[in-house]
């Protein structure tokens, strides 16, 4: 599976599935989940898995044998704190983001949706707190509830490598003047993480938990500017740099970059797209949009180079 050419701006397609559950008074029920298609690379019957020795996290099913490759098959319900109904006709989503090739057992698959990102409304904290924290979004398509999960947190949480809590700065310098930076990303736990990490590198952080909300406050900005005749200098008193993730309900990276380049007093913005998520189509509509720099999580340090990179270069033209 791969992401559809022909989507536009704002939109995305996503793969609907199922987890049957069975609750603590003994009745059945279907928990309704979904995941962007760009991430999932196909869908298999559940494998044959070799249990891991010595694991205690009771998410971690094992491992299979996929052609070759040896993937980790979670457990999703397990990891929700779920008890899941057992078939075997149970399927394991087959994906890859952050760099990573994992699988995650699910009942069923139901649809896919093509839909905009403006449909998907962003939790609330209820939702967050029986969640773990881990879902992004959430879809009403008929009479269902649909909830779009951060897989992202969820696979950090099974692999340190990718867990950027524990990412630090290194090499620290002082930065001769304030950068103000204004970071859009819908997962809170990620933002929280990424505020404090470029905290610690010495920027200011202003943070928006969606694309919408960061347009608004630009927008605002930009309104602003134009009724005191200022120039792009002024907007630049504020926010320097926008940093921001790609997958957000209401309104995505790639909308939230074309917006900032349309508008005559914030098109000169930079903007870096921070994303788990870099398909070569995905790479080339952060292009098209206008975005100055792609970088993938969880590669703080990466991002640290760029930001500290793109304004050295502005300092240094404005001189």
């Amino acid at each position: 599976m791969s992401m559809n050419p022909l989507l536009s701006n704002n939109e995305l397609e996503i793969i609907e599935f199922i987890i049957d559950e069975r609750l603590p008074d003994g009745s059945l029920y279907q928990g309704h989940y979904a995941i962007n298609v760009a991430k999932v690379l196909e869908i298999i019957r559940l494998p044959n898995v070799t249990k891991m020795p010595g694991s205690q996290n009771p998410a971690m099913i094992g491992t299979f044998n996929l052609r070759g490759k040896v993937m980790p098959l979670i457990n999703l319900a397990a990891w929700l704190g779920k008890d899941m109904v057992e078939s075997a006709a149970d399927k394991a989503l087959i994906t890859e983001f952050s760099g990573v090739k994992a699988a995650f057992l699910v009942s069923s698959v139901a649809s896919i949706h093509r839909l905009a990102w403006d449909r998907i409304e962003p939790p609330n904290k209820y939702v967050q707190s029986f969640s773990r924290d881990s879902i992004t979004g959430i879809l009403k398509i008929n009479e269902k509830v649909v909830f779009i999960l951060d897989m992202e947190k969820i696979l950090a949480s099974m692999d340190s490598s990718l867990d950027m809590s524990k990412m630090e700065p290194s090499n620290i310098a002082p930065i001769p003047e304030p950068v103000r930076l204004l970071l859009a990303d819908d997962s809170s736990s990620l933002r929280k993480i990424v505020k404090s990490f470029l905290e610690k590198s010495g920027y200011q952080v202003t943070t928006a938990s969606n694309g919408r909300e960061a347009w608004e406050y630009l927008s605002n900005l930009a309104q602003s500017q134009s009724g005191h005749n200022l120039d792009q200098d002024g907007i630049s008193e504020i926010v320097d740099l926008v940093i921001s993730d790609i997958e957000m309900p209401e309104m995505d990276g790639h909308a939230l970059t074309s917006k900032i380049r349309e508008n005559p007093a914030l098109h000169n913005l930079p903007v870096v797209l921070f994303s788990s998520l870099f398909t070569e189509a995905l790479k080339a509509k952060g292009i098209k949009v206008g975005a100055d720099h792609q970088v993938a999580k969880p590669d703080l340090a990466g991002l640290d180079k760029i930001v500290k990179e793109i304004m050295d270069e502005k300092i240094h033209n404005s001189r």
